[in-house]
């Protein structure tokens, strides 16, 4: 009798048998080497060999031991996520959808609110919990574009939103412009010609309310409306709060308006309750578009009709870009990746993530992307080089008659 090592199988903690690597390998008649790259979906596997491995890891029910790989690789198997404020309906979905993308990858998320504040948006660069994480995606509101050194860092990092651009990091982006010229079309459309817009920063050149007035001031240039600076209402913070206080404002000073676009669904929902206690009726005496299309603005009364900014595609693609960083690929080479030259989008590299639209039976039967010409598509393949994605916004969200939804006009849709 052949005398051997006597080698036990492996249980877990409630004595089932773990199914290894070595018996995959076996069953799938390769090497325990090749089982691993097909694993951690090394490219340099066929796809004959990739789809018996898969088969084999299927039949036996084999799950990736991920403590023990992360070890390996000296990783935690946790990601940052630093936010300005969880209250916000708009960084709560965010949050909500980078921890289910991050978990289909193995990955955790610690969720770090900066609570709109300079200082904790370094600490959230800089600070000692940096050793507990392989990377951060990074959303801020207090930095701005003269702080570009301050990401310098030395571990993957993924920007999120229009505060900065630079291209010495990874970046994903949504199309701001865009999305409130076609709010504002939206409501000239319904015959509104006194069109305010709620929500302006004073005095920015760089983030969310400098990009979403820009596309505010096209929208009344191309369809030849006259600019009335009185129609412009300030407000540093998007609250509802805030909302209510500029509508006030605005109806209060004896300025006539009869459409506003608000530059979030917050203020929105303040502009909205401001007019009716004022006595006023929506959409009959004034109309309101907002943007962001949180689950909150279905429950207005009346449905408030908003811009979708594709959230899903802003979370699903700052997971995938800080996971192939983590990783020591290159996202750039990803086929969902491609460099344009989109106009009215930041000077640089531009990446458009080709996002799935949001899809709900109350729908414009277009989406509303940006406009990008076909030709500029091409291929990007420089290793180290940051990735700056422009995600397309989603659809208008005609869920009601706030904006006027329901009237005898022509929708977007119908425009050529």
């Amino acid at each position: 009798m052949t005398k051997g090592v006597y080698m036990p199988k492996r249980t877990g903690g409630n004595g089932e048998h773990v199914v290894t690597m070595r018996e995959v390998a076996k069953a799938a008649g390769v090497s325990i080497k090749t089982v691993s790259n097909v694993v951690n979906d090394y490219e340099f596997v066929s796809q004959a060999t990739r789809d018996k491995v898969n088969k084999a890891i299927a039949e036996l029910g084999y799950t990736v031991n991920v403590s023990a790989r992360n070890l390996r690789r000296g990783q935690t198997g946790i990601i940052g996520l630093a936010i300005p404020d969880l209250q916000m309906p708009y960084f709560a979905q965010l949050s909500s959808l980078v921890i289910e993308e991050a978990k289909k990858v193995g990955l955790r998320v610690i969720v770090e609110p900066t609570q709109y504040s300079r200082d904790g948006e370094l600490e959230a660069l800089h600070g000692s919990q940096q050793t507990m994480i392989d990377g951060l995606i990074y959303s801020p509101l207090e930095l701005g574009q003269d702080d570009v050194e301050r990401l310098k860092v030395d571990y993957p990092l993924v920007l999120v939103g229009e505060r900065i651009f630079t291209d010495q990091v990874d970046h994903i982006a949504t199309e701001n412009v865009e999305g409130a010229k076609r709010a504002t079309q939206y409501l000239l459309t319904t015959g509104c010609r006194r069109v305010a817009v709620v929500g302006v920063h004073p005095g920015e050149k760089v983030g969310s309310a400098a990009l979403r007035y820009q596309g505010y001031l096209e929208a009344l240039e191309e369809a030849g409306v006259e600019f009335d600076d009185r129609l412009v209402v300030e407000s540093g913070m998007w609250h509802r709060s805030d909302g209510v206080r500029a509508m006030n404002a605005l109806l209060d000073s004896g300025v006539k308006v009869d459409g506003v676009v608000a530059l979030n669904d917050m203020l929105a929902s303040g502009v909205m309750h401001a007019i009716q206690m004022h006595g006023l009726h929506i959409p009959d005496d004034i109309s309101v578009v907002g943007f962001d299309n949180s689950d909150d603005s279905q429950y207005l009364s009346p449905a408030l009709t908003s811009i979708a900014p594709g959230l899903e595609a802003v979370a699903r693609l700052s997971v995938k870009v800080l996971k192939e960083r983590i990783d020591g690929r290159d996202p750039n080479a990803d086929s969902e990746c491609r460099q344009t030259g989109g106009e009215g989008l930041p000077q640089g590299r531009i990446i458009a993530g080709r996002a799935p639209i949001h899809q709900t039976p109350h729908r414009f039967p277009r989406p509303l992307s940006f406009r990008l010409p076909a030709a500029n598509f091409l291929a990007y393949r420089d290793t180290f080089r940051p990735a700056l994605v422009a995600v397309p916004i989603g659809w208008l969200f005609p869920k009601g008659a706030a904006a006027g939804h329901g009237r005898s006009t022509v929708s977007l849709a119908e425009r050529p």
